[in-house]
């Protein structure tokens, strides 16, 4: 069990430090007082009250956390006390300017985004990516790319038009694209030809227990090489990866929204302390990868337009500019208090799926049976 928790608990302290860091840094910076920076939630384990007057503490429920500003009236920033000197106005959150509140709070899910840049650029000059060309070593029969006339030496060059470097994108291409049409730029005998292809596909259960369609070409890579970068070129790289991965989150969000994957996909906390233990016996640099990763998912879920979270907080925000005052307070406790409870639900639901692919409520059933 150390081996799963302590992962874990490394990879989730570390990542709400980096995301709550930063709101508390532009907040430091916007001039707003600091009183509380937990990591957790609930009775204080220990802590320290530095110089700024903030406190920062290590919190009994090590599941999250948060910055308390001045003003507030409770750390998800719902409501503003209205008993304030004009001293102390000047350092209360609420009643920084606009821009100054939306800047602190974006600034948790672009730090969370940074720092998976930090992380991949790091990798990237130290332990080299793992480079394929888009060459096509091999062809499966009766596959979608022999049906499309793919051949064994071809290079692809684009898929929809949208040109294509390396073997790795083509499959997260198809991988997203279960029995659709796809267009594929061949260069063959120094010409490029445009084939038409209708991606097959299959079920696939990952190391981690999660299931999904998922689409297939048929083909086999012809080789791959481990490239070391220059700092500017391993940034450049890292912020690509990072695109893509934001990029193929929303995707997969969208799919799940309009019925084309399964939302059995979701996990929880479950789910994540048993991918965590199982990458750390992997090696600290897939340890660190996959730190990334998770880093990119924190940042996109904050952002997400729901009450409660951080684009919640924008959301109102982007009302307040359009009607050039605060939403009501009547309107913003009920969207509050309703993003709190899609967020509980939602984590009920994720939990439940982390109980079904752990083969825990089989477990409970044979007993009662």
């Amino acid at each position: 069990m150390i081996s799963y928790i302590l992962p874990f608990l490394v990879a989730l302290t570390v990542l709400v430090f980096v995301h709550e860091f930063g709101h508390y840094w532009v907040a430091r910076r916007a001039g707003v007082r600091v009183e509380v920076f937990s990591i957790g939630f609930g009775p204080e384990l220990f802590g320290w009250t530095a110089k700024s007057g903030t406190r920062w503490r290590f919190s009994a429920i090590p599941l999250g956390g948060y910055v308390k500003m001045f003003g507030d009236m409770n750390p998800a920033s719902v409501g503003a006390r209205d008993d304030l000197t004009p001293e102390e106005r000047k350092v209360a959150f609420q009643h920084k300017s606009l821009p100054r509140r939306a800047a602190i709070v974006a600034a948790g899910p672009i730090a969370n985004f940074l720092f998976a840049i930090a992380i991949l650029a790091g990798l990237f000059m130290v332990a080299g990516q793992s480079v394929t060309e888009p060459l096509v070593g091999s062809v499966i029969a009766g596959s979608a790319a022999e049906k499309a006339g793919i051949q064994s030496g071809d290079r692809i060059v684009s898929l929809d038009g949208d040109q294509i470097e390396r073997f790795d994108q083509i499959q997260r291409y198809v991988y997203s694209r279960p029995a659709q049409a796809v267009d594929i730029g061949v260069e063959r005998g120094g010409s490029v030809l445009v084939l038409k292809a209708v991606t097959g596909q299959t079920v696939l259960t990952d190391r981690f227990g999660n299931v999904q369609q998922i689409g297939q070409l048929g083909i086999g890579n012809g080789g791959q090489r481990t490239v070391t970068m220059d700092p500017v070129t391993a940034v450049v790289r890292a912020v690509e990866e990072t695109g893509v991965m934001i990029s193929e989150t929303f995707r997969g969000l969208g799919e799940m929204i309009s019925g084309r994957r399964d939302t059995s996909q979701i996990g929880g906390i479950l789910s994540i302390g048993k991918m965590s233990g199982e990458v750390a016996q992997d090696g600290f640099v897939q340890f660190l990868s996959f730190l990334a990763m998770l880093s990119i998912n924190l940042g996109f879920i904050n952002l997400l337009p729901i009450p409660v979270l951080d684009g919640g907080h924008l959301l109102f925000y982007a009302g307040e500019a359009i009607y050039r005052r605060p939403l009501p307070k009547r309107l913003q406790e009920a969207g509050a208090m309703a993003g709190f409870a899609a967020i509980v639900s939602l984590m009920l639901f994720a939990t439940w799926n982390d109980l079904v692919k752990l083969r825990i409520v089989s477990w409970v059933s044979g007993l009662i049976g």
